[in-house]
């Protein structure tokens, strides 16, 4: 059996939103954000990661100052009990608010294209995840993905904005790769697990962190059939398998049941190895 080479970074989501997929409206209100990042932060994770707006096909554009108007307080109280906090947006002036609140992470689902971003990047100390996306500086939606290796392709997106990204002074060890999962591949679900099984490929040919993100999507309840809120076991069992196949950080929405499959894990390798 492959084990993993270490535990990995977990990044507790925390959606404060009207619309997501699986909890749109549980935690708009910054007590309610607030209160379950702190949960999160208890039950395991090693990061927050804050969404201020939702990504699915079926979701509703929000804008920077929304973002930054729900996302203020939550970073604010986060940082008063020395919780980790990462921002997932791809607006920029959400990102600019975020790096001047000293934001440990920024997650960008469109991997970070502007430019014009690119020095403020540089001269901060976050680390970074690039994600790819098919749907490139857009949300995700339904279309069927394009012909070809989407490793390859994944590969190549990350090829670009490395060169682009380090090219401004961004340092190389501060980047996290995202392959993306679900839609983001497209409405096939078995690009997503065909990617998923080869995570460690990405990680050894760029020899960067891999980001994984496969908390309740799309592709687990088409193999399933489970509504979001039931998809917890389909989770648990693709997230310990893209650790096992090279995931170094794990971006989930219950990192609690995570780290006790992982202590299971952890248990089977260490008893294998004195064996």
């Amino acid at each position: 059996m492959i084990f993993p080479r270490s535990a990995p970074t977990l990044l507790g989501i925390v959606n404060i939103t009207e619309d997501s997929f699986s909890d749109g409206g549980r935690y708009l209100t910054a007590d309610k954000a607030i209160e379950h990042a702190r949960r999160l932060y208890a039950e395991g994770a090693d990061v927050i990661d804050l969404g201020p707006a939702p990504s699915n096909p079926d979701a509703k554009p929000v804008g920077a100052a929304e973002e930054i108007r729900r996302i203020g307080p939550v970073i604010e109280a986060l940082h008063g009990d020395g919780i980790p906090v990462s921002l997932d947006s791809f607006e920029r002036e959400t990102q600019l608010f975020a790096l001047s609140r000293g934001v440990a992470w920024l997650n960008d689902i469109w991997g970070f294209p502007d430019k014009s971003l690119y020095s403020a990047l540089a001269g901060a100390t976050c680390k970074l995840i690039v994600m790819h996306s098919i749907q490139g500086q857009a949300l995700a939606d339904r279309r069927d993905a394009p012909e070809g290796d989407m490793v390859e392709r994944i590969c190549r997106f990350f090829e670009a904005r490395l060169a682009a990204l380090e090219q401004a002074g961004v340092a190389r060890e501060r980047i996290v790769l995202d392959p993306g999962m679900g839609f983001f591949l497209g409405r096939d679900p078995g690009i997503s697990f065909g990617v998923l099984a080869r995570t460690q490929e990405i990680r050894d040919r760029f020899g960067l962190s891999v980001l994984i993100s496969v908390s309740r999507k799309s592709f687990l309840r088409a193999v399933t059939g489970r509504a979001p809120a039931e998809t917890g076991p389909a989770t648990l069992a693709a997230e310990l398998l893209a650790v096992v196949h090279g995931a170094e950080l794990i971006r989930t929405h219950e990192p609690q049941q995570l780290r006790d499959a992982l202590a299971v894990l952890a248990a089977v390798k260490e008893s294998a190895i004195k064996i």
